[in-house]
């Protein structure tokens, strides 16, 4: 298991989302972060999902 790491912005650029997960592959963490998003109401949001070897996974901008 990978330690990823999920960030949400606002468009002053306030974190509005700063969380760690697990995840066993990059695909499953793309999974689990875009759940995280629509769970929070963030998708429309400027984040990012980012690997433990620092590989960006999900970006939105």
């Amino acid at each position: 298991m990978k330690t990823y790491a999920l960030t949400v912005f606002s468009k002053s650029g306030d974190k509005l989302l700063d969380e760690a997960f697990t995840a066993k592959s990059n695909d499953e963490a793309k999974e689990i972060g875009q759940n995280r998003l629509g769970e929070e109401g963030y998708r429309e949001y400027t984040h990012r999902c980012v690997s433990p070897e620092g590989e960006l996974i999900l970006f939105h901008r």
